[in-house]
């Protein structure tokens, strides 16, 4: 198994990651960081992914296509079709074989968002209307697609979380990890 990230996971793909989640929350507007994401993604999928399914391993992604659909569709304003259509351009029909959105209130998140280290505080700063809206898109992409999307509750402690999202795993893909 690998574990990689969106944006990021692949090297041209990290550098795009500091042009979206460093510097002032107003540097690019919704459909620049759309077109950011995508050719990041692009990268991620070619150098990262894809070979690590052609070589049978499993692939764990910190966040992928319905990252942009929130992000710059649901509290961006980006339409949704054209999201669709920018991921089919670079990534056909691939899509993962399970989601899982971890719900916290916007609060809650942000003030956990606030103890983490680093200068990566770009979207953070965004404001809660924004992180509101994400959340709802998010959620609103888990009750379109029941059988890819499991919503987990953030709120309970990391084990349970940890617990819940194995057990949601093994259920689903039929596997003893």
């Amino acid at each position: 198994m690998i574990a990689t990230r969106e944006p990021g996971g692949a090297p041209g793909a990290e550098e795009i990651r500091k042009l979206l989640v460093e510097g002032d929350p107003q540097r690019w507007d919704a459909l620049s960081e759309a077109l950011l994401v995508v050719a990041a993604r692009r990268n991620h999928l070619t150098a990262t992914v894809w070979p690590a399914l052609e070589r049978g391993q499993w692939v764990l992604c910190d966040r992928f296509a319905d990252s942009t659909l929130a992000y710059q569709g649901s509290a961006g304003g980006v339409p949704q079709d054209e999201l669709r259509r920018l991921h089919r351009l670079i990534a056909g029909d691939f899509a993962p074989d399970l989601t899982f959105i971890l719900d916290l209130p916007v609060t809650e998140g942000l003030a956990r968002a606030g103890k983490r280290a680093g200068g990566e505080t770009r979207f953070e700063r965004k404001g809660a209307e924004f992180h509101e809206k994400l959340r709802q898109g998010f959620l609103e992409i888990a009750r379109a697609e029941p059988q890819r999307c499991l919503i987990i509750d953030a709120t309970k402690p990391v084990a349970e979380v940890h617990q819940a999202v194995l057990t949601a795993l093994r259920e689903r893909l039929k596997t003893t990890v």
